[in-house]
């Protein structure tokens, strides 16, 4: 069978607000959440993203969120087809983060591998963190939840904490997610980097930055380095795609959604999109700030969310390590007695800064795609002055420029966070 001439599984259809209602009256635990008749359910489809169709359900005794795959990438159309494959690995990637991290992913109610189809918990009042911080609304559960989750999923699947034929059965279980981890490839470390047909930016502001970065030598072989550490190193399984757009949250609940990017690949490439995406909200203030509306005491809120993001997950990260290691990496038998203890300890700080180092870079990687690549942020979008746009952005982009070559200078987030404000006044 095909939709609109691309390969699909024999019966799958793309839901739409009328179709969808029988369906989920077929789904035992979904009909019960809503509660009632059919009849009695109102379906709106609400995607704004830029892959799939999402719907959110309500009946009289609750509401559902519904997301279905499309054979296509919805921002682009049928000329890029896109495996359904995808819905496959992000409802194992939310099972496996419930059990690692529970309460801080939705709650999945129903899966059709078919339809490629996930039916979760509505998460109301909830909303998209990436729009309050746009409004300048502070999340003060925010670090506690974002540090939690990335130490306790990035731990508990990595070698620290699994056997070797486990985490061999992990990765297996995960590697055939190609497509998406092809999107990542070309879109994040290649593509803004060169002429490509995908690529975008705030012109004619930006056109002699665009230009000077396809023309860095230094800064092509850096972003090399990075990518050959997402195609080669398997440390953990990753969410893939975790950012401001990927967490959902009121002042004092935060929910990751969205893991359909997950694959086992390098630690740092999910803490640097959390520290990245940060940093791009921070310069973005500057665009939606008004006489009325100053935003400096929000930007010092964001950049100390930044430096949280990071030492708070150091600290429970080598919690884990120290209390629950019974992986095959470092065996604890080696490191019992004698000068064990120290030389772990010893260790256990270079292993820390190298991923610090790793992430720093990730997270410049990640801040230059979203300003020369194609998928935007709205927190730079939404600044309607062009001027004033690309003021923010050429700011954003002269620190992952450094970020990404000279990391070796950035031996801490505090100092990050230093030349964040400086790029700030710089520019």
């Amino acid at each position: 069978m095909a939709d609109k001439g691309l390969p699909v599984p024999e019966g799958y259809a793309p839901k739409d607000e009328d179709s969808l209602p029988a369906y989920l009256a077929g789904a035992p635990a979904v009909a019960a959440r809503l509660g009632g008749a059919q009849a009695d359910w109102r379906v709106r489809e609400v995607g704004d993203g830029n892959l799939n169709l999402v719907f959110i359900v309500d009946g009289p005794a609750g509401g559902v969120a519904v997301k279905q795959a499309l054979p296509y990438v919805r921002l682009v159309g049928e000329s890029w087809p896109l495996p359904l494959s995808r819905a496959h690995f992000e409802q194992m990637a939310l099972a496996t983060q419930a059990k690692h991290a529970p309460g801080l992913v939705p709650e999945v109610l129903h899966y059709d591998e078919t339809l490629a189809l996930i039916v979760m918990e509505l998460l109301r009042p909830h909303i998209i963190m990436r729009q309050g911080m746009i409004k300048a609304i502070r999340y003060p559960d925010f670090v506690e939840a974002i540090t939690d989750f990335m130490a306790r999923t990035l731990f508990h699947t990595s070698d620290l904490a699994l056997p070797a034929d486990e985490k061999k059965a992990a990765i297996a279980a995960f590697c055939g997610n190609t497509a998406l981890c092809k999107i990542t490839e070309d879109l994040i470390f290649t593509e803004p980097y060169m002429i490509a047909e995908n690529n975008r930016w705030t012109t004619p502001q930006l056109d002699g930055i665009a230009h000077e970065f396809r023309e860095d030598g230094a800064l092509k072989v850096a972003v090399s380095r990075l990518k050959l550490k997402f195609l080669s190193e398997a440390q953990a399984l990753l969410h893939g795609d975790l950012h401001t757009g990927s967490v959902m949250v009121t002042e004092s609940d935060t929910r990751v959604i969205d893991p359909e990017f997950a694959f086992y690949g390098p630690m740092g490439f999910d803490i640097g999109a959390v520290i990245a995406n940060l940093l791009i909200n921070y310069f973005s203030q500057d665009g939606h700030a008004k006489p009325g509306d100053p935003r400096e005491d929000y930007q010092t809120w964001v950049l100390e969310a930044v430096e949280g993001c990071w030492n708070e997950f150091r600290r429970k990260f080598l919690a884990l390590w120290r209390d629950r290691a019974a992986g095959d990496a470092y065996p604890h038998i080696l490191f019992t007695a004698g000068a064990g203890p120290e030389a772990l300890r010893a260790e256990q700080e270079v292993y820390m800064d190298r991923l610090f180092a790793d992430s720093i870079g990730f997270a410049a990687a990640k801040m230059i795609r979203r300003i020369l690549g194609l998928a935007h942020n709205i927190d730079l979008e939404w600044i309607e002055d062009p001027g004033a746009r690309a003021l923010c952005e050429t700011r954003c982009l002269r620190l992952a420029r450094d970020l990404m070559v000279n990391t070796e200078n950035y031996r801490s987030i505090e100092a990050v966070t230093a030349a964040a404000r400086k790029a700030r006044d710089a520019y």
